[in-house]
């Protein structure tokens, strides 16, 4: 087989992610399991023998404790699966004071890989980052609205973080890229999973109708897409810096084209993570 690799997947006590962690730990890779549920998440690890680590990402001081468990945990990390995210309900605050679409999907994620910079670019990782094709359904990033003050909707909120997902993936790209990081986003494709779960929207009934699995795709498909970056080479499976739609480059939402927005936004993030 190829090189064997230690692989952190959030958001793998369901989903995708839970699907990934299988697939790759039966390629023979160490995997590191991720998720917010204790049970959930346990009983997926055991299932494959692997560690397990348990944060809720609407609280950013369980995002540190458990960067300082992964750092602790491995000399190496090889790949960081920033896979962790949903569709959210009505407009909430989380404790440290964000809303909650934007912190569980981009500013934890933010966080995370912030905290394991120093191993990511000792390791010359990949970092994945599962974003979606609501980016270009849904999404428009305003600065000054990140935390959803104004017009708040929770597909447009998803939307804009699921952008916000790209963005981070390009400017991490641009500047860590020559210390040996890697970096992608991309679309799994429609899945039929439980990310829909803190939803109240249309999109909730769609996701959890019982003939869901005539036009989405199951989860076991959509790890399969998950793994297919972690065990490809950066350069030549996949391009750094860039967004897939599945396993195919594609074109996102013209703002993630914006450098200047991707620096603003790192800049931002960068505050409000400091300040928590």
């Amino acid at each position: 087989m190829q090189n064997k690799k230690t692989i952190i997947i959030t958001g793998a006590s369901d989903g995708i992610g839970a699907a990934a962690a299988r697939q790759l730990n039966e390629a023979g890779h160490t995997v590191a399991v991720v998720g917010r549920s204790p049970e959930k998440t346990k009983r997926v690890a055991e299932s494959i023998d692997a560690d397990y680590f348990v944060a809720d990402f609407a609280d950013l001081g369980q995002v540190r404790e458990l960067a300082a468990s992964l750092n602790e945990r491995y000399s190496t990390i090889d790949v960081l699966a920033n896979n962790a995210g949903g569709i959210m309900g009505d407009r909430e605050l989380t404790t440290d004071g964000f809303e909650k679409t934007f912190q569980v999907n981009h500013l934890a994620p933010f966080l995370l890989t912030q905290l394991l910079m120093d191993r990511l670019i000792e390791s010359k990782a990949s970092v994945i980052n599962t974003s979606s094709v609501a980016n270009s359904l849904f999404g428009r990033l305003e600065l000054d609205n990140l935390n959803g003050e104004r017009s708040y909707r929770a597909t447009r909120a998803y939307g804009a973080a699921k952008l916000e997902n790209i963005l981070f993936t390009k400017e991490l790209h641009r500047r860590y890229a020559a210390q040996g990081i890697s970096t992608v986003a991309f679309h799994p494709g429609n899945i039929a999973s439980n990310f829909t779960s803190e939803a109240n929207s249309l999109i909730k009934l769609v996701y959890r109708w019982p003939l869901r699995n005539i036009f989405l795709t199951s989860s076991e498909t959509g790890g399969k897409v998950l793994s297919w970056f972690a065990e490809g080479t950066p350069g030549t499976t996949w391009i750094s810096g860039e967004y897939y739609n599945k396993t195919a480059h594609a074109a996102p939402n013209k703002q993630a084209g914006d450098a200047e927005l991707a620096e603003a936004l790192w800049a931002r993030s960068a505050e409000f993570v400091a300040s928590s």
